[in-house]
């Protein structure tokens, strides 16, 4: 389990992971984030932690600017009654806070309880900015990297379109 920043820097590092990282206070909503961006192409990722009513849990990313119908991911997805997951399972799975949430914390998830969903319009991009479990910082990643990361973590890239 990685519990700080700091240890997941090493995680990164160790793991020869390219990244730049730009620090900035903490931000809770893309709308804050978009304050700090960095001048640089790429997708701002928002990134949800959802639960179905079989008790089953998902961490879906897609671009800021995109809305999502819980109602209609959820018929994507085949997870029937889709809503956000309460602070204490997402605390015991990912070990990350509200307003941190991020792909990256998918590094905690060692027992592979969280499905992992990417909205397949911002896959196109080779470039995407993600907190490092904090919401303090973000950090600048290549498609290629966090491919990687999914894999060294053991969580399988499923697409979805149902976001709008």
């Amino acid at each position: 389990m990685i519990k700080t920043e700091a240890e997941f820097y090493r995680f990164l590092d160790e793991h020869q992971f390219v990244y730049k990282k730009i620090e900035h206070p903490p931000v809770f909503t893309c709308e804050q984030a978009d304050q700090y961006r960095p001048d640089l192409p790429g997708v701002s990722t928002k990134n949800l932690f959802l639960r179905d009513k079989k008790r089953r849990f998902y961490l879906v990313m897609t671009a800021c600017e995109k809305k999502l119908d819980l109602k209609k991911l959820g018929q994507a997805l085949d997870a029937p009654k889709l809503h956000f997951g309460s602070s204490e399972s997402l605390l015991e799975l990912l070990h990350l806070t509200p307003g941190s949430v991020t792909v990256l914390g998918l590094v905690n998830d060692q027992h592979h309880q969280v499905e992992l969903w990417i909205d397949e319009a911002i896959w196109g991009d080779e470039t995407f900015f993600c907190h490092p479990l904090v919401n303090t910082a973000t950090l600048v990643l290549t498609k290629a990297d966090l491919i990687r990361f999914f894999e060294l973590t053991g969580h399988p890239l499923h697409f979805v379109s149902a976001v709008e």
